[in-house]
């Protein structure tokens, strides 16, 4: 995580003024892909990687935005903010402040920096980070004190009506609600959670295969559409389901024959899916690291041939760690097409696993990824 102290100093220098600063952590997810948009079940965790936003009022009428990262600002008038996304990391900020905007909030003038280390592009969901600490940090220097499961529906709709990702609630519940040294069981039907304790002997290593990952794109889009038009077609049958949540593998056996091959796949992936999120926790909950293993596997297996997210990459990198020392589960993490696979592993063994699977994943494809051991952290907070 970058250091506060330095963001102060930044934003000291850059506005002359004394920040508050927030911090709100990127995500990795268990298990559970897929899933939320289905109003089902996931289970990510807060990961030690996170935006930190940097806070203070203006007297001149202006929401000025500066991302350390990108090493560029823009501004614009507080009382006339863009109603429509430009392509811009500007976006995100810019929508949450939209959203607020548009449920009554009154965005005054205001400096705000962002500094993060939450890698763009790997599915560890830099973009809800952005989101959350944006709203956290602006939320507070209004006085609006919104429970965490609020913020994150907030955020949700910033990606979704500003920003035009259709992205599920998982990320941004996660980065708003998470809790140190637990994953959080999240039922995306009524945002209820229940948290899962991880081992203190247990690590996670996340592994970026360096191929780049995107929500906004094409593939994304279509498999949610699939997911969509399966359920529509068992609606059909059962007007109960509302969302594939309700469908069972029954239902696919009794009426699958009417939905198109592609579609049935997804369908399987998301009730299957449901299924071991649901088990994995309850396995956590009595420390059966077996049979989180176990749904693990089942669980990428899945996403790689059902729900034809994965790619080649991605499958090398979890086929790679599974006679590797300390491994209790491997899989692919996050949206999909890209991004990292999440590794549970001993703690004991976790740096010689990170090491010989750098190795390993060179050797089969020549890219170098960027393996990280990290831990479970805790959600958005206030750090100065």
């Amino acid at each position: 995580m970058k250091d506060p102290a330095a963001l102060r100093l930044l934003h000291q220098d850059r506005y002359q003024a004394t920040p508050q600063i927030f911090a709100a952590p990127g995500r990795v997810n268990l298990i559970g892909e897929h899933t939320d948009y289905a109003e089902g079940f996931v289970m990510p965790v807060a990961i030690d990687f996170a935006t930190l936003a940097a806070v203070s009022p203006r007297d001149d009428g202006l929401i000025v935005l500066y991302s350390e990262n990108f090493g560029e600002g823009r501004s614009y008038p507080a009382d006339a903010l863009p109603t429509q996304a430009s392509g811009h990391w500007s976006d995100y900020p810019l929508g949450v402040m939209a959203t607020l905007a548009g449920e009554g909030y009154k965005i005054p003038p205001l400096s705000l920096s962002l500094w993060g280390d939450v890698p763009l592009g790997s599915g560890l969901s830099s973009s809800a980070a952005i989101e959350v600490a944006t709203a956290i940090a602006v939320t507070a220097l209004i006085g609006a004190g919104i429970p965490g499961p609020v913020l994150a529906r907030l955020c949700q709709r910033a990606e979704n009506e500003f920003v035009g990702a259709n992205c599920g609630i998982m990320d941004q519940f996660i980065s708003a609600n998470g809790k140190e040294n637990h994953a959080l069981l999240l039922d995306c039907r009524d945002l209820t959670f229940r948290l899962a304790p991880i081992p203190s002997d247990v690590a996670l290593v996340i592994a970026n295969t360096m191929v780049k990952h995107s929500v906004a794109g094409d593939g994304y889009t279509t498999r949610r559409a699939e997911v969509e038009e399966a359920c529509r077609i068992l609606a059909t049958h059962r007007p109960e389901i509302k969302f594939l949540r309700d469908a069972t593998l029954a239902d696919l056996e009794d009426w699958g024959h009417e939905i198109p091959p592609d579609a049935l796949k997804r369908a399987r992936h998301v009730i299957t899916e449901n299924q071991r999120t649901v088990e994995a926790a309850d396995a956590l909950q009595r420390r059966d690291l077996t049979t989180l293993g176990r749904l693990m596997h089942e669980a990428h297996v899945s996403y790689s041939k059902d729900f034809e997210g994965s790619c080649v990459e991605a499958d090398t990198m979890v086929d790679l760690a599974q006679d590797l020392p300390g491994l209790i589960g491997a899989r692919l993490t996050g949206g999909g097409f890209g991004g990292c696979t999440i590794n549970v592993v001993k703690k004991e063994h976790a740096a010689d696993f990170a090491k010989a699977l750098k190795a390993r994943y060179i050797q089969a494809t020549g890219i170098d990824p960027e393996i990280h051991i990290c831990h479970a952290s805790a959600g958005a907070h206030r750090m100065i």
